[in-house]
């Protein structure tokens, strides 16, 4: 049973009819939108109270709207519909908590309820995707739902539903649904509870989708040939600080690419935006809790501002970036680098035009959209007026501002570069100003906090009541700091001072006590156990950068690998040791793009030692078809 077919097609965007719980539903007739009120995929994308809930109007988009709306949380971002089915977890808004999440076959024991996702499998009319709906009314002969993207009538007077389905409950209590349409099958469902009785176990994907593999391109003498356009000011940038033409330091590398499948990626995608959630819950849970604040080597003086910038936290963060092992073996996260994050113009563009140049044609890129997210990202922050990009004189620092600034710009802001302080002053209102005089107001940076922070450290000497004493919006003889720009209460900075915590290796730690044996996460502690001795660990300084003074020691605890530094004088946390895969001679750590905290792509760092770092080589990746990887194994 459906809703009315025979009724005319409503354009996009028109309101089919009000759901239970007082939550609109849709028309997405895509033949029908207008390209002048949505010019592209950007412009389709649909917030609630700054939240992105998904694309204009799509299942998902709804299914999300509608718990947003009537529960209070959502399910994180998935590839496709049917992906919801394995999930465990639900982020409850109010305070970045998770809620379990449990998923029952179509025929369970355990009936569907009011609130619950009803999933389907991919095929048929739901081909490639799958389907969510919400389920409304469930009678032991039909079921009640609400939706989008299926069907684009206006709802007869009265109605609050999509469509009915029918049911029929089996003779051993079974519950079970025939889809509507004869060529889609309904998966199951999904509840909000942490009682798994019925509940399916959900299996793992085969191992071998997750290893890397190296590919190489025939040598045409394309390396001797420029393929940056140096005419663009980052593109020229990139091509000064590398010395030429080329993503990889190494001469042999340059006929090189890694390949992941489709499933590695989804794989990323999912665990990418899970450990955002996790990363801002435990950034809450230590905010509320002052002793674990104090492992973060963070001037008091600091903590009712950071706790400020948390208190208006929601579309602030545009970037950050989590550095992962994938392998046959799992996919572990090392940290999240939310603070200042690097390669985004590597992954976005140079990956791209390399692949076009040397003849990379296989699969597709992997992160063939981040630019556009960021182009979004920056459409949906609160800049008003000029935002001034603030970096440091060195190379790599210049050719990243220039690409932010070109995102910016396609996304409608006016902004300015500043290289270094020196060109800055106060003016008679006590504000910082830029050469020309203009106020600064917003910033986005590529200086890391810690600089800020070293230079109030340095000014007070490690004395604690100064620490404690110093104030940081007061107008000073001398000319503006760093500090006295990216501190002050009337400027907004990007990334927000909060990020200080989730980018500090101390929350590591945090994370464990909170999510112990979490799938993504590897335990990390303050304190050197007896276990991760036996095991082999790791020494990192807790807001250390750039794969600085990171020790590295096996189950024996021999020294294994070690660099060197600015950060040996910090406070350590220790991490299990997880071995980065080695594809035939590159450690390769595969790092993910989160743009407003959800995923936006993927590239590949590679060294020939244990430790990625700053002089790291980026390379090409190319995601490609599963079956392509396992049948070149």
């Amino acid at each position: 049973m459906t809703s009315d077919s025979s009724r005319p097609m409503a354009p996009f965007g028109t309101l089919l009819g009000v759901a239970p719980g007082n939550v609109p539903v849709y028309s997405s007739d895509y033949d029908s939108a207008d390209d002048n009120e949505l010019p592209n995929r950007h412009a389709y994308r649909s917030y609630v109270d700054g939240i992105f809930m998904g694309y204009k109007w799509q299942c998902v988009e709804f299914a999300r709207r509608w718990l947003y709306l009537n529960k209070g949380y959502i399910f994180d971002d998935v590839a496709m519909a049917y992906d919801i089915f394995r999930l465990t977890s639900a982020r409850l808004i109010a305070d970045e908590s998770r809620l379990p999440l449990k998923s029952f076959r179509n025929g369970s024991l355990r009936h569907p309820e009011v609130g619950a996702l009803l999933i389907w499998n991919e095929g048929g009319e739901f081909e490639v995707t799958g389907h969510v709906a919400i389920v409304t009314k469930v009678l032991p002969d039909r079921l009640y739902l609400v939706e989008q993207n299926v069907g684009h009538q206006v709802w007869k007077e009265g109605q609050d539903y999509s469509r009915v389905l029918d049911a029929r409950i089996s003779e051993d209590g079974g519950y079970w649904l025939r889809c509507s349409y004869g060529d889609a099958s309904v998966m199951g469902w999904v509840i909000q509870t942490d009682n798994d009785l019925h509940a399916e176990n959900i299996e793992p994907e085969n191992p071998a989708l997750f290893d890397l593999q190296i590919r190489h391109v025939p040598n045409k003498g394309q390396a001797s040939r420029a393929w940056l356009n140096v005419a663009n000011p980052a593109e020229e940038a990139f091509v000064d600080m590398m010395g030429g033409h080329k993503l990889a330091s190494r001469q042999e590398d340059d006929y090189k690419y890694m390949v992941m499948t489709e499933t590695a990626e989804r794989e990323l995608k999912r665990a990418t935006n899970e450990l955002h959630a996790l990363f801002m819950h435990a950034t809450d849970y230590v905010l509320q809790n002052d002793d674990l604040l104090s492992s973060f080597n963070i001037p008091p003086a600091l903590w009712p501002k950071i706790h400020q910038s948390w208190d208006n936290r929601r579309n602030q963060m545009i970037t950050g970036r989590f550095d992962f092992s994938l392998s046959a073996q799992g996919i572990k996260v090392y940290e999240y680098n939310c603070d200042s994050a690097s390669c985004y113009m590597e992954a976005g563009i140079i990956q791209e035009k390399w692949a076009k140049h040397y003849g990379a044609t296989e699969g597709e890129g992997s992160a063939t959209e981040l630019v556009d997210e960021l182009i979004e990202a920056w459409k949906n922050s609160d800049v008003k007026g000029v935002i001034h990009i603030m970096q440091d004189t060195d190379l790599e620092e210049n050719y990243h501002a220039l690409f932010m600034k070109r995102t910016m710009e396609k996304a409608g802001l006016n902004c300015k570069v500043i290289k270094g302080v020196s060109s800055l002053r106060w003016d008679k209102d006590g504000d910082v100003v830029d050469e020309d005089g203009v106020k600064i107001r917003w910033v986005w940076k590529t200086w890391a906090w810690e600089t800020a922070l070293d230079q109030i450290r340095a000014e007070c000497d490690d004395d604690e009541q100064r620490l404690r004493d110093y104030q940081t919006d007061v107008l000073r003889s001398e000319a503006p700091r760093l500090v006295d720009v990216l501190l002050r209460k009337d400027v907004m900075v990007y990334e927000p001072l909060w990020t200080l915590i989730p980018s500090n290796k101390a929350i590591l730690p945090v994370l464990w006590m909170l999510f112990p044996d979490h799938p993504y996460l590897l335990e990390s502690s303050f304190e050197l156990s007896d276990e991760l001795k036996t095991n082999g660990y790791v020494s990192k300084p807790i807001a250390g950068r750039c794969g600085f003074n990171i020790s590295m020691y096996d189950g024996e605890d021999a020294l294994m690998e070690e660099t060197t530094g600015r950060f040996s004088h910090q406070d350590q946390i220790f991490q299990a040791l997880w071995k980065l895969p080695d594809i035939e001679g590159y450690r390769s750590q595969a790092c993910t793009f989160s743009v407003a905290g959800h995923y936006a792509g993927s590239c590949l760092r590679v060294d020939p030692t244990l430790v990625i770092t700053k002089d790291s080589d980026l390379m090409t990746l190319r995601v490609i078809e599963n079956d392509d990887l396992i049948d070149n194994k």
